[in-house]
């Protein structure tokens, strides 16, 4: 699974890092995501999923292997 993020359209809401904290951050200045890891692993697919469903902008695009 690779994971890919729109800092363009990201409007710093954090659902992302409710939903996955381990894979996602948040920049303490602008509030934008910060990918922590790329390529997470497998066992984490559900958190990051729910991460990119409830993201308000649609800014997470995760691909699968």
């Amino acid at each position: 699974m690779q994971i890919r993020t729109d800092l363009e359209r990201c409007i710093s809401a954090g659902q992302c890092v409710a939903a996955a904290s381990t894979v996602f951050a948040q920049d303490p200045d602008s509030g934008l995501v910060v990918l922590l890891q790329e390529n997470p692993p497998a066992e984490l697919a559900p958190q990051v999923k729910n991460a990119a469903r409830i993201c308000p902008a649609r800014v997470i695009v995760v691909e699968e292997d």
